[in-house]
């Protein structure tokens, strides 16, 4: 869990750094990688969930 913690800090503060590169320099590469970042860190983390939610139901049955 603290490592999930910690890749969704790192994805958040790339976002972050990504977006404030695009606003000062207006490159489309930085809303680019933003946007790649974004999707990835959406798809880990839905992975992540559905990987507890089966750990949770296992338990249970």
């Amino acid at each position: 869990m603290v490592l999930v913690r910690l890749l969704l800090v790192l994805a958040i503060g790339c976002i972050l750094v990504a977006g404030l590169l695009y606003l000062f320099t207006r490159d489309r590469r930085y809303l680019r990688f933003l946007v790649h970042v974004a999707k990835f860190t959406v798809w880990l983390l839905a992975g992540v969930l559905l990987f507890f939610l089966i750990e949770r139901v296992v338990i249970m049955a």
